[in-house]
Formats: structure tokens, sequence, C-alpha cells
């Protein structure tokens, strides 16, 4: 695996640490807090408060991808994303990153000051995604997914469930560096609560370390997910915290590199002591 990645004068060093990625929706209906953060200004106040508690990336959504979600025209995701974006960018000096599956959003969001594109779809909605983020020279998270938001609950049947993750993301990989990717700017994600079932979730939890062999950084996503709510019988997403918690330390545990989380400081306290206990400390015999 590459050993460091320069973004925005930032070096994220993989394997010395875990980095975090604060979740800012800018939408009325995400799943969680959809409709708390869709006004600029209160945007930026999320922004500036997720970057204070610890945040290396603010990853910002303008299109909902809960189960179900509809699609949005591409004027509304550019309308959503790029009024906080121009903003952000004046204010915050983290890397951003924009979670789209449109080449038109990337390209105008890498214009406006973004420094990474978050496809969940892993370049597979919009065949023109791989060769613009190539042409940008910006690194991408390549996704796991089965369908689109609004189908893929009902994709959920597996014969092998991480062999498949394992050659879907292998594909894309392939087919990002083919388009001119450097293949250093390429992360990898292996959808957690998208088309995977309850058992699925748990599963990747377990075999996570599968995917190293790959040799990108890892980003996983557990943050309030469904499968939390049924373990804790708790329907509020945002009190699953602590669950969440429990779920990064198992990611950490297994080899991931980059946690996507709404609570960062809470998240920025688990990854600490999680990094001291199992990542091997320089400055210790």
């Amino acid at each position: 695996m590459p050993s460091n990645l320069i973004i925005r004068d930032r070096c994220f060093d993989w394997g010395q640490r875990t980095y975090l990625m604060g979740v800012l929706n800018v939408t009325p209906d995400s799943f969680s807090d959809g409709g708390d953060f869709n006004s600029v200004a209160a945007a930026l106040i999320q922004a500036k408060t997720l970057v204070a508690a610890g945040a290396d990336i603010i990853d910002i959504g303008g299109q909902s991808t809960r189960p179900g979600a509809a699609q949005i025209s591409v004027a509304e995701e550019l309308e959503r994303v790029l009024s906080v974006l121009q903003v952000l960018r004046k204010e915050i000096n983290a890397p951003i990153s924009v979670d789209t599956t449109r080449a038109l959003v990337a390209k105008a969001s890498i214009e406006a000051g973004a420094d990474i594109v978050n496809d969940i779809s892993g370049g597979t909605f919009d065949l023109e995604m791989l060769p613009t983020v190539a042409k940008l020279n910006v690194p991408i998270i390549l996704m796991h997914i089965r369908g689109n938001p609004e189908t893929m609950h009902q994709l959920t049947d597996y014969q092998d469930l991480m062999g498949e993750i394992y050659s879907f993301l292998a594909r894309q990989i392939a087919a990002a560096t083919d388009a001119g990717i450097e293949p250093e700017k390429i992360i990898i994600d292996p959808g957690i609560g998208f088309a995977k079932n309850y058992e699925q979730n748990l599963e990747i939890f377990r075999r996570l370390r599968k995917l190293t062999k790959l040799n990108c950084p890892i980003l996983i996503g557990p943050s309030r997910k469904s499968f939390i709510g049924r373990i804790l019988n708790q329907p509020d997403a945002k009190a699953r915290v602590w669950g969440t918690a429990a779920a990064c330390c198992a990611a950490i545990f297994n080899g991931a590199d980059i946690l996507r989380v709404h609570d960062v400081k809470e998240m920025r306290d688990v990854s600490l002591v999680a990094d001291a206990l199992v990542r091997q400390s320089p400055h210790r015999d």
C-alpha cells in the first residue's frame, strides 16, 4: 500500500493512525440528520464544529443515499453542494470531499475547492466519473454497492459476500488506473449498509482484513447505521453514538484507515485509544 497521501498540504500517513471523515449532509432527507444542515449558515457552523472536534476531512453530500432515497436532478445537487462548498472553502483549511456519483458534480465541486471525490457507486453510475477524476488529478473513494439507494435493500443475495466485494473493488481499482487515476490516490470502502443486510454488515467488520490485499487505504462508514440500531433496539439514529464507537473500534482493529462518522468528537477519543492499543507506536519499546 502507498505509505502516504498529500491532500491540501496535509499528509495522510497510512497505518500510523486512524483518520476521521466528518459527515456534512446538506440534504433535507438523510437518514439521521436530514434537514439539520441544509442551509449555508448551519452547514458552515457544523463544518467548523467538526474540524474543531478533530475531523481530518469534511465530506459534503447533496444527494441522500439512505435506503429508498429518490434521485434529485443534477441541477439541484449542484445548487445544494456548491452553495455550501463555496462558503466553506474560504473558512476552513481541512480537506473537503464531495459525496457524489455524478461526474458533472464532481468536476464543479473540485473547481470550487473540494479535494476528494467520494463515489458510493465506485465509478459505475456515471461512466464519465473515472476519466473526469483522472483529469482533475484528485483522490477518489470507490465504494461497493449493488443497485442504487432506491433498490439496494432488495439486492442482498450473495454467494460469497467478501469475495464479491473484493472482486468488485479490484475491478474498479483497475478501471480507475486504466482511466489514468494514480494508484496512490485510490481509497476503498466496502459499503456498510449498501445492499447489505444485518448479518452481512457484521461479517464485513469481522473479515475486513481481506480487503487489505487490495493495497489501498480502507474507509469504513458505520456511523449511526441501522445494524447498530437493531443491536441496541434504538430507533433514534442520533442515540447510536456508543454503538457506533464499538463498530469504529472493531473497524480499526481489523485494518480500517479512515472512519466516516457524524460524531467526530466522540470518535476521536475512540480512535486515539484504539490506535494506542492496536498500532505499533514508534515512540515505545
